[in-house]
């Protein structure tokens, strides 16, 4: 299951957002934030603020656990650019372009992990193996 939480028209320059989700793409939520909240970088705080949506969303509309939880799919498209300009010497006009992003972020369950209350994660397979159990014919004794 996945939920997903997209901010668009964003002002910031998808080119420099990119170069943000590019740090976070396919790791753990509560990972992803750490690295994000100590990135000095304007496209982090809405990038941060995008994960932090739908890890609630996962959590209120399709009630996942929020503590097992990855990033599946963290993409920046590029919007509508605002025209602007910069006059020049001779009457000429520098045209600038302010670009803007769509920013689309989807989180998933991790797959074979159990959380067990208490906060203690451990893999679905270390938990229902046990350790091996010696036969009297391999132990070295007598047949």
């Amino acid at each position: 299951m996945e939920a997903k939480a997209i901010a668009r028209f964003v002002r910031v320059s998808p080119r420099k957002a990119r170069l943000v989700i590019d740090l976070v793409r396919g790791k753990e939520t509560k990972e992803a934030l750490a690295i994000l909240q100590f990135t000095p970088n304007r496209a982090a705080r809405i990038i941060e603020k995008v994960l932090k949506s739908a890890v609630a969303n996962a959590e209120n509309n399709n009630h996942m656990d929020p503590d097992n939880l990855k990033i599946s799919l963290a993409k920046v498209d590029q919007g509508p650019s605002l025209k602007r300009g910069q006059p020049r010497a001779m009457g000429r006009f520098y045209r600038i372009l302010k670009r803007t992003s769509h920013i689309t972020i989807e989180v998933s369950e991790i797959e074979g992990r159990i959380v067990v209350p208490g906060g203690r994660r451990r893999k679905e397979q270390a938990a229902q193996s046990q350790a091996p159990t010696r036969i009297a014919s391999q132990a070295g004794g007598k047949s």
